[in-house]
């Protein structure tokens, strides 16, 4: 990342450090409820996880709507909706204790520009057809099948991205130069320090709408990845 997003970054992750550390305290609490995230203490959380959604900050957009699709514990949603007050921003998952959870967490932080949706990825798109500015997840799936995920939330010249670690270039290779098939430019990869550990961020512009059927049903993105279709 370009030095003037990472000063940006940790500039916001300053500023609202005592918003952010009281989400954190919330975290924990709502962590006993249900498994939102895998650490549960303080600094671990901090600086794994508030940190690494604190950098993806400059990605959004400068004003309109964002969606964080399988959001988890609100990672990033959350860090988003602090940082960024001026934003709208949806938080999605589809199981319902860690929504419940969630929208518990949004109400104590007192976070008025965030709506928690409990739905499948799939269902909730092909309802909010390009709706969105930005969308992104902290997935563990492969960037070609994220990429099915959320390209039909954004409009056309809205932005999806992922976080991803040290496979992101084999993942990329797999997919090609087939990106504008479902209607994306070719990915921008965006590198950044978390500690001692190189992470990035894949970045694309939506340029055409998504093609017909897409989103597909629930599971047909991993079971039949578009891009290996001849």
């Amino acid at each position: 990342m370009e030095t003037d997003k990472i000063e940006l970054a940790e500039k916001l992750l300053k500023d609202n450090k005592t918003k952010l550390r009281n989400y954190i305290d919330i975290l924990i609490k709502a962590n006993e409820l249900a498994r939102l995230t895998g650490p549960s203490d303080e600094e671990t959380l901090w600086n794994e996880h508030i940190t690494d959604c604190a950098y993806s900050l400059p990605l959004l957009p400068k004003r309109g709507s964002a969606i964080d699709v399988g959001t988890g514990g609100g990672l990033p949603g959350i860090v988003w909706a602090i940082c960024r007050p001026d934003l709208k921003i949806t938080l999605l998952d589809s199981i319902s204790r860690k929504c419940v959870q969630v929208e518990k967490m949004t109400q104590l932080l007192g976070l008025n520009n965030v709506t928690v949706v409990c739905e499948r990825s799939e269902e909730y798109a092909k309802k909010n057809i390009a709706k969105f500015d930005f969308a992104c997840a902290r997935a563990v799936c492969s960037v070609g099948i994220l990429a099915e995920y959320l390209v039909p939330f954004v409009k056309i010249n809205g932005r999806i991205a992922s976080f991803k670690g040290p496979k992101v270039h084999e993942e990329i290779t797999a997919v090609g130069t087939k990106w504008k098939n479902i209607g994306l430019s070719s990915p921008k990869i965006l590198q950044y320090k978390l500690g001692e550990i190189q992470r990035y961020f894949v970045l694309w512009t939506k340029i055409t709408p998504a093609p017909k059927g897409i989103p597909r049903r629930a599971g047909m993105a991993e079971k039949f990845p578009w891009y290996l279709r001849k």
